[in-house]
């Protein structure tokens, strides 16, 4: 008798091991459906990376490949000592990454408000708005360029009827317009980012919020700043550093509309960097550049999450 009450408590242990074993095999299912992704992934993604730290080490020139060699850190030591272009195209970096992703911020912000309002064909206005976004780097140089230009550009015609200035003006050729009308250019293209996200973000604040507001006497303006605000920090934080990474590291527009000029005014560490490695095939001392960019960035968005407190109260 007490062998046919075992045999059954015996066969529940046996299955549930079975069960367990089969559980424990088939967890690894996913990751293997995932590993060719990885894979692809790591050499597309980390490969170009090691191989920018490894040249970064070496006297890499394609034009010169007899003076191939081990430099060890004297490409980084060149950087901060001899390298008289350095700092000043840094400092384009810092002033174009300031002016684009400030105003790109503001303005985004002014949009959003305003397509989060209830209208007559708002969701027109919504694609319509979000349409620089969609336009790539070079026809929008090439579109920005036509209007700034000297001698047909709607901007110098707009500029004269309206009396603000006397004669056409070279905007992309004087060193003291020229920065100034890429900002703009750029600023008409990075707008909707902001707008986009910002916008999702405003829609998802509960309207129990703006009610409570409301009821304890709080004008537009300080809901705007006691309730819209602190819902959509996460949403500024991530997405203000998501711009200043791609604002550091943007070419084109600055490329096609001004080649870092007039008198280097409009270059930045990125485009030296790319005028160094690919224009003048220095790839070792290009790549050294690129590591020396990267911490920099690297350093700024660790103290940036620290001191904005993302994702806490």
């Amino acid at each position: 008798m007490s062998y046919s009450q075992g045999f059954p408590e015996t066969a529940v242990n046996s299955k549930k091991v079975v069960h367990k074993k089969k559980i424990k095999k088939d967890k690894w299912v996913p990751y293997l459906f995932i590993l060719p992704s990885f894979l692809i992934i790591l050499g597309f993604l980390f490969y170009p990376i090691a191989t920018v730290f490894y040249y970064s080490l070496q006297n890499y020139d394609v034009s010169a490949p007899y003076y191939n060699s081990f430099a060890g850190l004297d490409n980084f030591i060149k950087i901060f000592t001899q390298d008289q272009m350095f700092i000043p195209s840094l400092i384009n970096s810092l002033k174009w990454v300031v002016s684009e992703v400030g105003l790109q911020l503001i303005f985004g912000m002014i949009l959003a408000l305003l397509l989060n309002q209830t209208f007559k064909f708002r969701g027109l206005a919504r694609a319509v708005a979000f349409i620089p976004w969609a336009i790539s780097g070079v026809l929008a140089s090439v579109m920005w360029s036509m209007m700034f230009n000297e001698h047909m550009g709607v901007i110098n015609d707009m500029l004269m009827k309206l009396g603000l200035i006397n004669e056409p003006m070279a905007f992309l050729a004087s060193t003291s317009t020229a920065f100034g009308a890429v900002v703009i250019a750029e600023l008409w293209r990075g707008i909707p980012f902001f707008a986009i996200t910002l916008l999702a973000s405003l829609q998802s604040i509960p309207n129990e919020l703006y009610e409570a507001a409301r009821v304890d006497g709080a004008s537009r303006w300080k809901s705007f700043i006691y309730v819209t605000l602190p819902q959509l920090k996460n949403t500024i934080i991530l997405t203000t550093l998501l711009r200043v990474v791609w604002e550091f590291n943007n070419v084109d527009l600055l490329f096609n509309l001004t080649g870092g000029g007039p008198a280097h005014s409009t270059t930045t560490l990125t485009m030296y960097i790319a005028d160094l490695a690919v224009h003048g095939s220095n790839f070792g001392y290009g790549s050294a550049l690129t590591v020396v960019s990267f911490g920099i960035l690297l350093i700024f968005a660790i103290l940036y999450l620290r001191l904005s407190r993302y994702e806490k109260e």
